[in-house]
């Protein structure tokens, strides 16, 4: 297995261009967002909002029933579908045919944000994959990537066509170890046929890695993480290849942090704030 770990600079992405973005919204990519329970229902939408600023034509999210207006008055360039909730405001897991008319014509799809309850998530992820198209990419981040030990006949179908955007405790979790050191990006990426973005190293299941030249601690912000997938689930639906779209998002992500640490402060800035920086960095990025 290669072991070499390139470094991603802007130069690197300059020569690794990303698809030209089509003409029109159903050409530049649909992508469907489900998460959002009634606690969090803000993470599916700062991912929404991300994948619209690096160029998706077309944003679906799929959150639970109760914030599902707010949300479509909120975000008034998504449509919004309201999911079955429990009691407690999380996504049930049932009545995933809602989705079937938007799933079959997704170009990318993300499961995770705002989700709250593991349990629930289970269900979501066996009754969401039978139903998302065999070649579609498909995005788990949070507690959707959480679960995936628990639910090996979902990891399977999903290998090959799988992204995962761990922390260090969900990396641990993938592997079902206490604590992880520098190779866990690559052995996710080998275990569950997957490319992985973690802490700024983003790795294919052959082996392939590339280490982020960017990026600072003003990131550990709460939403950071959801501003991230939505990137990455954006690129994809515009065709991006996975681990070119998992390198780009990750860059596009810590640049969009060195930004505003230069402007705002170090700290204290805003996850919601990263996502108007993505557009101008994309264009000086373009060849």
């Amino acid at each position: 297995m290669p072991s070499r770990t390139e470094t991603l600079t802007p130069a690197v992405l300059r020569d690794w261009s990303l698809p030209a973005p089509g003409g029109t919204k159903y050409s530049r990519g649909a992508v469907v967002v489900v998460g959002g329970a009634r606690s969090t229902p803000g993470a599916a939408m700062l991912a929404g909002t991300a994948a619209l600023r690096v160029g998706a034509g077309r944003l679906t999210l799929a959150v639970a029933r109760s914030v599902a207006v707010h949300l479509a008055v909120a975000l008034p360039e998504a449509g919004v579908l309201g999911l079955p909730e429990t009691d407690s405001g999380a996504l049930e897991g049932t009545g995933t045919d809602l989705l079937d008319g938007d799933l079959g014509g997704a170009h990318a799809v993300l499961v995770g944000p705002g989700l709250d309850d593991p349990d629930r998530t289970v269900d979501l992820l066996q009754a969401l994959t039978p139903r998302i198209g065999r070649r579609t990419p498909v995005l788990l981040d949070a507690f959707a990537l959480g679960v995936l030990p628990r639910i090996p006949d979902v990891a399977s179908a999903l290998a090959g066509r799988l992204i995962l955007t761990p922390n260090p405790t969900e990396a641990a979790m993938l592997l079902g170890v206490d604590e992880v050191g520098d190779d866990a990006p690559r052995r996710i990426a080998a275990k569950y046929g997957a490319v992985v973005s973690c802490r700024g190293t983003i790795a294919a299941a052959d082996g392939r890695a590339w280490q982020m030249a960017t990026g600072s601690s003003g990131l550990a912000t709460s939403g950071s993480g959801d501003v991230l997938a939505g990137l990455l689930v954006g690129l994809l639906a515009r065709r991006a290849e996975r681990e070119q779209a998992a390198c780009w998002a990750t860059h596009l992500h810590a640049a969009a942090g060195d930004r505003l640490a230069v402007r705002v402060g170090r700290v204290g800035y805003l996850a919601r704030e990263l996502v108007d920086e993505v557009p101008a960095l994309l264009t000086e990025l373009s060849p």
